[in-house]
This record gives C-alpha cells, sequence and structure tokens, in this order.
C-alpha cells in the first residue's frame, strides 16, 4: 500500500487507477485498530451479498461496511438488498470505496 501512496503523491491524476480494493479494505482495518476497534473479515455460509467486514468500535458503534475498488465497481443486487435491511433495522452498513469515504466515516484522521 505504502508504494501507491508515493505514486499517487507523484502522479495524483493517476492514483485513482492503481488503488484495488485490498488496498481499500487495508487502510479500513488499520483506521479502525488505530481507533481501539476491531475489523472482522466475514465470510456467509449461507447467503450472497454479505458485508466484506463488520467493524466494531469503543462505546458499542457497529459498522456493516462493504469494500469496493475506487473505479468501476458496483454493489450487486444482493447487496443492495441487505443495505436496505440493515438500514431499516437502524444499523450502519456503509459502501467504502476511497480512503475519503473512511475519513467520512471515521472522522478525518
Amino acid at each position: 500500500m505504502a508504494e501507491w501512496i508515493v505514486i499517487c503523491v507523484l502522479y495524483p491524476v493517476s492514483c485513482v487507477s492503481m488503488v484495488i480494493e485490498k488496498d481499500i479494505e487495508s487502510a479500513f482495518v488499520s483506521r479502525i485498530e488505530s481507533l481501539g476497534g476491531i475489523a472482522e473479515k466475514t465470510v456467509s455460509l449461507g447467503g450472497r451479498g454479505y458485508f466484506d467486514r463488520i467493524a466494531v468500535l469503543p462505546g458499542g458503534r457497529v459498522i456493516f461496511a462493504e469494500i469496493k475498488k475506487p473505479k468501476g465497481s458496483r454493489t450487486t443486487p444482493h447487496q443492495r438488498l441487505r443495505h436496505r435491511r440493515y438500514l431499516a433495522l437502524g444499523v450502519e452498513a456503509v459502501v467504502i470505496k476511497t480512503l475519503a469515504d473512511i475519513d467520512r466515516l471515521l472522522g478525518e484522521a
């Protein structure tokens, strides 16, 4: 991940196309951990469209996060349905595509 940060500083126009989903997910996990929380990777054995990470922060804040690459990725119909169901229950269900999304969700570093 450090490599693309250096490249982004030197060549900001091409930055977004170089970032992959794994980089965004790693940054999300690091931010959650820096706040004293945990961000568990999830695997759903019983259904499609489950979230990539469940984050739990001190104080009881729980975030269901779908991680996507910045450009060209979309949520599937199954994911959108699951997000709507969780949002209707009053929990945080988010799609994260960029580092700015992480900042908006968790506050500026």
